[in-house]
């Protein structure tokens, strides 16, 4: 099957020319990385990205991206939030690919159907992935940072409780072990806050997040209700780059909606990480 877009015209343009002009505009944007990493030896073995319309959270976005540029990978993990409660509890896909703008980018079936074998959770289910925009919006800037043909393991989560998280990270890490693999969390952070408010929170669940305390990092979320969409897709990624050997993670940007708006009354918080 064909998992059309859903959010290309909204989150981002309908058609190559314009997106791969707004993705550079990303990358130059005050609040984007504005010239590429040099290339390195340092191992990125995942990244937490946002997933809001380009305008927004693009910048922010790109500064993960750019701190991949080089690797170059043949499989790419993406778990996010199912914002739309649509399917089943964690869900991946098979015989199926993602169609965008800039082309088509397939999903490794036969790693899809061994994670599902592997995982308590993950299971086989396409309709799960019919309407939301939290894997999706990553696929084009993948593409557009990839030079090379990767295929991609998309879950996504409805349940984003420890256990889940825990089971869905060494899952993950199990079968990125395959392949020269990246993954990707995408989560946006505090939602419809006043700015120094979400400022705040997110700094309180960012601080986990570096050092890779998947329990301090649930304990914060729930202590200060801190309003993070993705929280279980954080929490994956962290255990499963964990798993794999890092030993930190690092904040490449943090913005907010306000920042590119200059309404700070009610924010999203956007934030960029890798895991080295």
């Amino acid at each position: 099957m064909i998992r059309a877009p859903v959010v290309s015209g909204q989150f981002y343009p309908d058609n190559k020319r314009d997106l791969e002009r707004m993705i550079q505009n990303c990358i130059s944007h005050r609040f984007g990385p504005k010239v590429q990493t040099k290339k390195t030896d340092e191992k990125v073995f995942g990244v937490i990205c946002p997933h809001a319309g380009y305008e927004y959270s693009g910048p922010t976005a790109c500064h993960s991206f750019n701190s991949v540029a080089f690797q170059n990978p043949e499989l790419v993990i993406i778990t996010g939030p199912n914002h739309f409660g649509v399917g089943q509890n964690v869900a991946t896909m098979s015989n199926a690919s993602w169609q965008t703008p800039l082309g088509n980018v397939l999903v490794d079936s036969e790693l899809s159907e061994e994670i599902s074998n592997v995982s308590k959770f993950i299971e086989i289910d396409n309709h799960s992935h019919s309407r939301d925009h939290s894997l999706e919006v990553q696929i084009p800037m993948l593409q557009y940072t990839f030079s090379k043909k990767f295929q991609i393991i998309p879950i996504i989560l409805l349940s984003q409780n420890l256990e889940v998280a825990i089971d869905v990270g060494n899952s993950i890490s199990e079968i990125a072990k395959k392949k020269k693999t990246l993954i990707i969390g995408s989560s946006d952070f505090t939602h419809y806050e006043e700015n120094s408010f979400a400022n705040l929170q997110d700094k309180a669940l960012i601080e986990p997040i570096l050092k890779m305390d998947v329990k301090e990092f649930y304990q914060v979320l729930h202590e200060k209700r801190v309003s993070a969409c993705g929280y279980g897709a954080i929490a994956s990624t962290m255990i499963a780059c964990k798993n794999l050997g890092a030993t930190r993670g690092e904040l490449l940007s943090y913005t907010t909606s306000g920042d590119i708006s200059g309404d700070k009354d009610s924010v999203v918080g956007y934030g960029a990480i890798k895991f080295v």
